[in-house]
């Protein structure tokens, strides 16, 4: 559990270097898709945000030896994060499987216009 909480720290940190770097890509799929595909995304950054959280509680509890608490969140956070797993490949293959990427943006020039 140790080494898969690293893993998903190390790929945050990789994908938040990636997005301040390089940028965010558009969806470059049908416009008649775009709305489906935004929903989507949405929700995926809902799980991953949800995840993260009750991941974090999840480790605590068990380095805390409150194994109660543990198991009795355990279980949800390992649904929550095995479908934000789902999701985030459904969205990359989405964004650079099925269709071609969009228009990269850098993040400084998305949030401060620069």
């Amino acid at each position: 559990m140790i080494a898969a909480a690293v893993s998903v720290v190390l790929f945050f940190i990789i994908y938040i270097s990636r997005t301040v770097f390089i940028g965010n890509t558009a969806f470059g799929g049908p416009d008649d898709l775009k709305n489906y595909y935004t929903v989507f995304l949405v929700f995926h950054i809902i799980l991953a945000t949800t995840g993260a959280f009750f991941g974090v509680i999840t480790i605590h509890a068990g380095l805390k030896n409150n194994l109660a608490r543990h198991r009795k969140i355990g279980p949800v956070t390992s649904i929550i994060w095995f479908f934000t797993a789902i999701t985030g490949v459904a969205v990359y293959l989405l964004l650079y499987v099925f269709y071609k990427g969009g228009e990269t943006t850098s993040v400084f020039k998305a949030i401060l216009g620069i």
